[in-house]
């Protein structure tokens, strides 16, 4: 059955980054729902490199088949064991953490101990007694350098060697890799509409750039940025980029869909305006890990504002519309007056030379809002010039509002360190908050569409006048890159594909489409040449294993039948 989606998405609700969707989206959601037939087919996994903190850590499926492997040796597989172990006592509660501690010690670090890890040995003692002074979150932090370093040895030259490493496969991207759903909303050049993925039934928010509107209006900077500053950040509080390609007519991002609506219509049209304190603390908290993730790129985002700020299904929040956002090379600092009036710092109305600081600015703006129901520098709904504002904006007040950006809350030396170990997240488990293990105090009614009014979105006019030639092609090869890796195993994962293609043969041995001696099985012939009996020409295909400086192995797996 073809996928539907209900009704209605608003401008108003889609304005800022222009694909919010506040409809419920039906049937594409889950595990295998919304699968094409031929799923198998069209799989074929990204490119990797050759490091270990990048595949065995960072890759969602590098990190799976790496522990796969280690399961196959014990001594691995105890040294993974003691790494997902001191993980897990990193988001344990305050109140249980030495308890898990002392099992971590007993079980691993001690020589009377079965399952102990010899490389990590000598870190018993010393754990120990720092578990009986104060169970802080880094005791075991020496000891995970230390079995890093020994996995990213010998073991990992031997698992590129091994057929889980095999399981790595490249994959094409094109417009046929999606079946395109009901226009969602309108960005600066282009449409925005809902996506899913044939391959795995996977939802997304599709946005558009004309590709002549794009040359009109001399945007080519702009959403080459925006497009590689998104590639760049991989944070469950940013709007993830999981593919870019590009049609005739159009440069195409595919993106994280949001449908809970944005902070500015639950500020003010949920009741009363603004939330409790701790529905406060908790965005709050959450959009500072996204600032966090951001800065540690060197990327400021310079658009901080309630409309920016979306929810997802379950209550979480992303930040999104990176228009703005722009990378500040290493020891400098930045001139630009861009943002939005009522939001931007002093620095920036004044037009100094800036750094990260604005952001924090930003976040004073959002909690001083969602507290009060008000902007910090305009009551709601009142006229005010931007000269004005701008006025009320040089007073500060204090805080992350503090004028001086040198004295300001997150601009000191200990950058975001600062701001969560201020008291008003004294509640907050920030490590349990980026393992996304805490509930949201609110979770948005699927039944529900989370915007103001419902009008049609109008449509974009014709571009004339406007011509494109090769230097413009150039340009488009920069952008249409295809998946990007970490969102797209991520997505494997969660629609349970690389569960069902992640088979291996009986006893450890490898299975027909990762033995290089043998041809891959044919693609499955269609309806029609069956019917007609069509034949094709042999074609001849080398088994050897191709190498290169990203790609290690091509997996015969994509041609396996459906």
């Amino acid at each position: 059955m073809k996928q539907q989606l209900s009704t209605p998405c608003t401008p108003a609700a889609a304005a800022a980054e222009g694909w919010r969707c506040s409809a419920l989206i039906v049937g594409g959601g889950g595990k295998r729902k919304g699968r094409s037939k031929k799923w198998r087919e069209i799989l074929r996994f990204p490119h990797i490199s050759q490091d270990y903190v990048s595949i065995c850590e960072k890759q969602p499926i590098g990190r799976l088949l790496f522990r796969l492997y280690c399961d196959t040796r014990p001594k691995l597989q105890r040294c993974i064991q003691l790494l997902d172990a001191m993980e897990d006592y990193e988001v344990t509660p305050d109140e249980k953490r030495k308890w898990r501690g002392d099992q971590i010690v007993k079980t691993f670090l001690s020589k009377e101990s079965p399952q102990r890890v010899d490389i990590a040995e000598d870190f018993g003692e010393e754990c120990r007694e720092n578990l009986e002074l104060s169970p802080c979150k880094e005791i075991f932090s020496n000891c995970g350098k230390v079995l890093h370093d020994y996995l990213s040895g010998a073991s990992f030259l031997d698992y590129q060697n091994s057929m889980y490493f095999d399981r790595f496969l490249q994959q094409p991207i094109t417009k046929d890799t999606f079946r395109q759903y009901r226009v969602l909303g309108k960005g600066g050049f282009g449409e925005v509409c809902a996506c899913q993925v044939r391959a795995t039934g996977k939802m997304y928010a599709c946005k558009k750039l004309e590709k002549k509107r794009i040359k009109k209006r001399k945007g080519e900077s702009m959403a080459l940025n925006e497009k590689q500053i998104l590639e760049k950040v991989n944070s469950r509080f940013v709007v993830s980029l999981a593919y870019a390609y590009e049609t005739k007519d159009a440069l195409c991002l595919v993106l994280t869909i949001m449908n809970g609506g944005d902070l500015k219509f639950h500020t003010y049209n949920m009741g009363t305006p603004g939330f409790e304190k701790d529905r406060v603390q908790f965005y709050a908290a959450q959009i500072c890990c996204g600032l966090d993730h951001l800065h540690k790129e060197s990327i400021v985002y310079r658009d901080l504002k309630p409309e920016n700020i979306l929810l997802d299904d379950n209550g979480h929040i992303r930040i999104s519309d990176l228009g703005l956002a722009i990378k500040v090379p290493e020891g400098e600092l930045i001139r630009g007056r861009v943002g939005t009036v009522g939001y931007m710092a002093p620095e920036v109305v004044n037009n100094e030379k800036y750094a990260m600081s604005p952001d924090w600015w930003g976040l004073g703006c959002l909690i001083y809002e969602m507290t009060a129901g008000r902007s910090p520098f305009r009551a709601r709904k009142e006229r005010v010039k931007r000269e004005e504002v701008e006025r009320r904006v040089a007073g500060g007040r204090g805080g992350l509002l503090t004028k001086d950006p040198k004295q300001r809350l997150g601009c000191l030396a200990d950058a975001a360190a600062d701001v969560k170990l201020h008291p008003f997240f004294k509640k907050i488990n920030f490590k349990r908050l980026e393992a996304g293990i805490v509930e949201p105090p609110f979770v948005p009614d699927p039944r529900a569409v989370y915007c103001k009014d419902v009008l049609d979105i109008e449509q974009f006019s014709t571009v004339k006048g406007v011509n494109l030639d090769q230097t413009d092609n150039d340009f488009y090869s920069k952008f249409t890159t295809g998946s990007v890796s970490i969102p797209w195993q991520n997505e494997m994962i969660e629609t349970e594909c690389f569960r069902d293609l992640n088979v291996f043969g009986p006893q450890g041995t490898r299975p027909p489409d990762l033995d290089w001696s043998q041809p891959p099985e044919p693609p499955r012939r269609s309806l029609l040449d069956r019917i007609f009996r069509r034949h094709h020409p042999e074609v001849p295909i080398s088994h050897s294993r191709v190498q290169s400086s990203s790609v290690n192995s091509v997996d015969s797996m994509s041609n396996s039948a459906p």
